[in-house]
């Protein structure tokens, strides 16, 4: 993926989260941006290549980092930071465990790579859904090359639900005598 349907899912789940009194950050936008990189999380994996990890290997790009566990764990952690921030925890708990495990759901609908660990670390096996709707992306820079812009045309289609429902403007609550 291109990361524009991962950011949409940030994007949608600050909205959500910000039905609550106050979103997480105070802002909407701050709340979208921590949600948004709280679902590019698992792409971190990519530093490994600079540190000789291979695509393939149990922590290379796709692998452990996009696994359901992983995710229920990130989401543990960043459930317990917002609860030291009196935000609650089990509300906040299941929207990230949602958002970053949506990230290797993603990925295993695009057509190339290798999979994704989804299982990971009760199997090693990569795993793709049974069907695959999303170009894969080019990595780094090949994301700025034609194939690349084809890729996060085909996201903005497919995503452009959850980016309507994240920008769209709230409606001024009703005023009753």
């Amino acid at each position: 993926m291109a990361s524009l349907g991962h950011i949409a899912v940030g994007m949608a789940a600050a909205r959500y989260e910000s039905a609550r009194p106050a979103p997480l950050l105070g802002s909407l936008f701050a709340s979208m941006v921590l949600w948004s990189g709280l679902s590019l999380l698992p792409d971190a994996d990519v530093i490994g290549f600079r540190l000789g990890v291979a695509y393939g290997d149990e922590w290379g790009h796709r692998g452990a980092s996009h696994s359901l566990v992983i995710s229920c764990l990130v989401a543990l952690v960043f459930a317990g930071i917002a609860r030291l921030a009196e935000r609650p925890f089990l509300r906040t708990l299941a929207i990230g465990a949602v958002v970053v495990g949506s990230h290797g759901l993603l990925d295993a609908l695009t057509d190339g790579g290798l999979g994704a660990a989804l299982l990971w670390p009760f199997s090693h096996e990569r795993l793709f859904a049974p069907v695959s709707p999303l170009p894969v992306a080019p990595i780094g820079r090949a994301l700025l090359s034609p194939r690349g812009l084809y890729v996060m045309v085909i996201e903005l289609a497919w995503f452009a639900p959850l980016f309507v429902y994240a920008l769209r403007p709230k409606r001024a609550a009703a005023a009753y005598p």
